[in-house]
């Protein structure tokens, strides 16, 4: 059984009207849940995947072991809390890029349906309109265009609703924030600029730039995520009795002018000094030029500013007869279809290659939205050849002479649009572009979801001693004495428990840090020969939220025998009423055919047998 299966019998059985309150520590779901009484124990035992569930402290608690963070992420697709209660989650500490790609990636997931419908539609009647099946004067080409449209253009009222989602924070107020940049006084006055001269408004004294924010992706998203933060902030602060009436109206007089004068016109800003940039940079080297802009042109319209490329285009094909920027925009198109269609050939998961395939099909008729958004930036690999593939392409056209004598949509209908010093070249540099991408990502693979978990390093271990020091000074005792029979009965793993006489926790071997849990109670190690040790510093201890502990090390560090590792205050945590014991348990004991703890020596020395 997976991770979603086991969150949808859990949710079924504890029922999702039930829940008020989730979380989860390094081992178990934690729920507060309205009536417990409904709640069928036995049932929950017989999951796949559940270890034991109990009702302990006021609370019901579901032992998962060392995959509970995925269960948990999969619960929460399927659970909706009220607003106003948190729930908690211990996050894998990545560095701020990923934390963006994935951020982006999680916002587009829900929506990746429709952007795919919407996709095909757009590449239907692309086909229709070039074989003139239909005219593109035709009352029937509108409502085709419409339907495809629907999405591309209403782009931040979908962005709204699933960053509210992806944030925890008001789906309503999100979409009025999408409300404020569609609304028709700055759309109609971006379109009438040119016209009327009047490019932004004044709003006591600070300017509010008139932006065409169509299909526009990032502004949308960073005000949604502040406005998560302001929510919470201003939701706390006003009286239960006043919420309705004062919370949305100040969410609504902080975001909206901080989200027109700061937030949405950035990339518009950004995108003017790109387009200037673009056009120095071709006039002093077309074809460096050229790999640049074909390149990281994916970047540009991730953070919608290519919309700044589209005037120059348009002025060098009215000037001279075409536009030697514009086989860019078709290698890029055809190298994200190549990367996508190259992610079908490697997943596994026949929902998941069925949406590449198709999304890699909408790609090659020019929309990559997709395809960029649903697989290329998600495997990150893919998004990186694309974007070499774009890159290249693009710079063997343009030293041919390449280049587009109208603005249309760039994908393989748009072929004959194209000029170079003899058409081969452009089919050349077409196949460069779709074949680097896909063969650059067969090469490289991609991370799938059943690869995300740490692949376990001790397959090849080979029968030997392994020493371990006393991670914190104290007395052992067996792991059946240990007052909590998630540890006490091996549930967890084998291993054994400490009584601390001191507030230190060093490293027991030389390896890593594999998970590290905020609330600080808790810390994942793996050694060398693939042992992976969590120490569970006292019993419940996830209910003080950090308060008394301190961790000097953080997820991924290389660790030495007697690095400190977490500092905790004994003396508080007693306080609280908290047992410091503290079990030690071997995580992945059943993938070795025997462990021994002979805890009477100095130091403590872990008998592995080999790996089964």
């Amino acid at each position: 059984m997976n991770h979603t299966e086991t969150a949808k019998e859990i949710i079924q059985i504890i029922g999702a009207d039930n829940v008020a309150y989730l979380t989860h520590c390094a081992t178990r779901l934690r729920f507060n849940v309205k009536d417990i009484s409904s709640v069928n124990m036995e049932q929950l035992d017989r999951v796949e995947g559940v270890i034991k569930s109990q009702y302990k402290n006021g609370q019901l608690q579901v032992i998962i072991g060392a995959k509970v963070g995925g269960v948990f992420e999969e619960m929460q697709k399927l659970i909706s809390l009220n607003e106003d209660v948190i729930v908690q989650k211990t996050e894998t500490k990545k560095n701020v890029v990923s934390q963006i790609i994935e951020t982006i990636s999680g916002v587009f997931g829900p929506v990746i349906p429709v952007l795919i419908g919407c996709g095909m539609i757009k590449s239907v009647t692309a086909v229709l309109t070039t074989f003139s099946l239909i005219s593109t004067e035709s009352s029937t080409f509108a409502i085709f265009n419409m339907i495809g449209d629907l999405l591309f253009y209403f782009f931040p009222f979908f962005l709204a609703v699933s960053s509210a989602k992806k944030f925890k924070t008001n789906e309503f107020l999100a979409i009025a924030l999408a409300g404020a940049l569609m609304y028709p006084t700055i759309q109609n006055g971006a379109l009438q600029a040119a016209e009327t001269g009047v490019k932004a408004l004044d709003f006591l004294g600070l300017p509010i730039l008139l932006v065409n924010y169509k299909s526009t992706i990032i502004p949308i998203i960073i005000s949604v995520w502040i406005m998560s933060y302001v929510y919470r902030f201003i939701n706390k602060l006003i009286p239960d009795t006043f919420k309705v009436l004062f919370v949305p109206m100040l969410v609504l007089f902080i975001m909206v002018p901080l989200e027109l004068i700061a937030i949405g016109p950035f990339g518009s800003y950004i995108g003017q000094s790109v387009a200037q940039f673009v056009t120095w940079l071709y006039n002093v080297n077309g074809v460096l030029g050229a790999f640049l802009f074909g390149t990281f042109r994916p970047l540009l319209i991730i953070l919608g500013m290519h919309y700044a490329i589209t005037p120059i285009n348009t002025q060098l094909i009215a000037e001279y007869g075409f536009s030697v920027i514009s086989p860019a925009n078709l290698t890029g198109n055809l190298a994200q279809a190549g990367a996508t269609l190259a992610v079908f050939f490697l997943l596994k998961n026949k929902t998941e290659k069925s949406s590449a395939f198709t999304s890699g099909i909408t790609a090659l008729f020019g929309v990559t939205e997709p395809a960029m958004f649903g697989f290329n930036l998600k495997y990150k690999n893919p998004m990186l050849c694309a974007m070499l593939g774009g890159g290249i392409g693009a710079a063997y056209m343009n030293f041919f002479g390449g280049g587009a004598t109208a603005i249309i949509l760039p994908g393989i209908l748009a072929l004959p649009t194209y000029v170079a010093d003899s058409y081969i070249h452009v089919l050349i540099a077409v196949a460069i572009s779709i074949s680097f991408a896909f063969v650059g990502t067969l090469a490289l693979g991609i991370r799938q979801a059943d690869e995300i978990e740490p692949k376990n390093e001790a397959e090849q271990l080979l029968t030997k001693k392994i020493a371990m020091v006393q991670p914190i000074p104290g007395t052992i005792i067996p792991l059946s004495e240990v007052k909590d029979t998630v540890f006490s009965t091996g549930m967890l793993g084998e291993g054994y428990a400490i009584e601390p006489t001191e507030g230190t926790v060093c490293a027991p071997f030389e390896g890593n840090v594999i998970m590290l849990f905020e609330t600080k109670h808790a810390i994942g190690l793996r050694n060398d020969d693939g042992v992976e040790v969590l120490i569970h510093i006292g019993l419940d201890t996830v209910e003080l939220h950090g308060q008394g502990f301190e961790t000097l090390v953080e997820e991924g560090d290389r660790i030495a025998v007697g690095d400190v590792l977490v500092r905790f205050d004994k003396d508080f945590i007693q306080s609280k009423g908290y047992d410091l014991t503290t079990p030690v348990i071997v995580t992945n004991a059943k993938e070795f055919s025997s462990l021994d703890f002979t805890v009477d020596e100095k130091p403590l020395v872990l008998n592995v047998g080999a790996a089964k």
